[in-house]
């Protein structure tokens, strides 16, 4: 069957997500994207740029986008001949945690809603999104002063369902090197440098093992923007030549490589849907520490919790601590959590989605 993916923030996971499911789908995917900036304008006018640039809609089965787009506008613009069209939420405008200074902007909430009405099917990149965004729905909807669409909860929630994000890596396990030995372990950051990812707590716990004489080095990985949080700017600084790398990595291999070498993986996390970062290191041979909330609990192993999800601050240096001390005997856990992470590949997640497009073709 023939579809269309549109994309207005073709960044991040939106551009790794669009990218393996048209790689690995058994359709035929066309894609068209903007580039991924100015988020609220794309949630503003990406619908009528694609109206204009899609053109005639009546040579495909179906269309596929992201949350950051007004479908609702889109179609309106397309008309008839637009085809039934499934939404993926990566994040939701009702749930983001604001910027520090920032005031909620309920046009973006309502667009939200206004885009899962008008959709034809809606997948959430996990459990934990979907049940955060239908638990905040109702108490949004309920600040209307008068006529509060309540029906639109379960409206939504009909065609909704759940089906993570596939990984760019092989189903089949992969064969792990063991750590270096002779230098200190490497903790991985791998996340965006922004607020919600909350790096503040992230080098409050290397300052509390650094006063306890505990050896370590770092690697300050993933993408980084206009507005840096003010914590990275003095790390070179405050960690000398315990920082081995600090800013993206250009290059997918040399990141993967980055990964490989890594000993520990840390977030503190205010927010995160889903955690690819965490899941590629930890199939690269890292062992994570993760907060015991957002999607963590639903990605890591149940037998992993215990000694790999923390609670609170004191928990997560604590579990760091011991982790730096006893890294060389942890070997057999690190293997077992790499082939762990094999159902997330594209490989073995891609007939679930070729099924439900198929489904969406055929409405």
């Amino acid at each position: 069957m023939k579809f269309l993916f549109l994309e207005p923030f073709f960044g991040g996971s939106h551009k790794d997500f669009a990218e393996g499911l048209i790689r690995h789908s058994r359709h035929d995917i066309d894609l068209m994207t903007l580039p991924a900036r100015a988020w609220k304008w794309r949630m503003r006018g990406a619908a009528l740029h694609f109206s204009r640039k899609a053109g005639d809609l009546s040579a495909y089965d179906g269309l596929i986008l992201s949350d950051l787009m007004s479908l609702s506008d889109f179609k309106a613009l397309a008309g008839k001949n637009c085809p039934p069209a499934l939404v993926y939420f990566h994040e939701s405008q009702l749930t983001y945690p604001l910027a520090p200074g920032e005031r909620m902007d309920f046009q973006y909430g309502f667009t939200d809603i206004t885009t899962g009405l008008a959709a034809d099917r809606i997948l959430f990149n996990s459990r934990t999104h979907s049940d955060t965004f239908f638990s905040h729905l109702p108490g949004f909807i309920k600040m209307m002063p008068d006529y509060q669409p309540r029906w639109a909860v379960d409206a939504i929630r009909e065609k909704s369902g759940v089906l993570h994000p596939g990984c760019h890596f092989s189903a089949e396990a992969p064969r792990l090197t063991h750590p270096e030995t002779g230098t200190p372990p490497l903790i991985i950051w791998n996340h965006r440098w922004e607020f919600d990812k909350h790096p503040e707590a992230f080098f409050d716990a290397l300052d509390a093992v650094m006063a306890r004489g505990i050896a370590f080095r770092v690697a300050l990985l993933g993408e980084n923007f206009a507005r840096i949080p003010d914590v990275f700017r003095s790390v070179r600084e405050k960690y000398g030549d315990r920082v081995i790398q600090c800013g993206y990595l250009e290059s997918k291999a040399d990141y993967l490589n980055m990964l490989r070498r890594g000993h520990i993986v840390i977030s503190t996390a205010r927010q995160e849907n889903f955690g690819i970062s965490v899941i590629e290191a930890m199939r690269c041979g890292c062992l994570p520490l993760l907060p015991n909330r957002l999607s963590y609990p639903e990605i890591l192993p149940n037998r992993f919790h215990g000694d790999f999800l923390y609670d609170d601050q004191a928990g997560l240096i604590e579990k760091l601590a011991l982790l730096l001390s006893g890294i060389s005997g942890l070997q057999k856990k690190r293997e077992d959590l790499s082939r762990s992470m094999g159902k997330f590949a594209w490989e073995t997640l891609i007939g679930q989605y070729d099924s439900i497009l198929e489904d969406l073709g055929h409405l």
